[in-house]
């Protein structure tokens, strides 16, 4: 194993609202149609695009990640599992270092941030009962 492959962790998570939504596990290979579609859509984004507001003329990778991001969570909200399987994907092989996309809704606005730093931590619910009878 070559050293840079050691620090990539192998999964990305997307967290909408503080619950992680999906687990994309770069171990697993894409199909070649697959693969493809992803080559398209650099292709399609090479003429730009609007983000924020803003016509992105010449977006560089992390322009790019930040608008397949926004369409991410967008496919997420609509339940189109394939367009958000597609930019999932897009995001986890492109940024091999993304470990989540976090996407929270503020203000009746769309917040994304891209975290390369720190893997999602699973976290556990526990919940108290209170005893029938008096503690013993």
């Amino acid at each position: 194993m070559a050293s840079n492959e050691s620090t990539i962790d192998p999964m990305l998570t997307v967290v909408v609202n503080g619950e992680a939504i999906i687990e994309y596990d770069r171990r697993k290979p894409l199909a070649s149609r697959q693969q493809q579609f992803l080559d398209r859509m650099d292709l399609d984004m090479d003429s730009g695009f609007n983000l924020d507001g803003r016509r992105e003329a010449m977006p560089n990778l992390l322009t790019r990640a930040r608008f397949v991001a926004t369409s991410l969570v967008q496919a997420l909200e609509t339940q189109n599992d394939s367009v958000a399987a597609a930019t999932c994907a897009y995001l986890a092989l492109r940024l091999p270092e993304l470990k989540q996309v976090r996407a929270e809704q503020k203000d009746q606005q769309l917040h994304i941030d891209l975290v390369f730093d720190q893997p999602h931590a699973k976290t556990h619910v526990v919940h108290f009962v209170k005893p029938e009878s008096g503690l013993h």
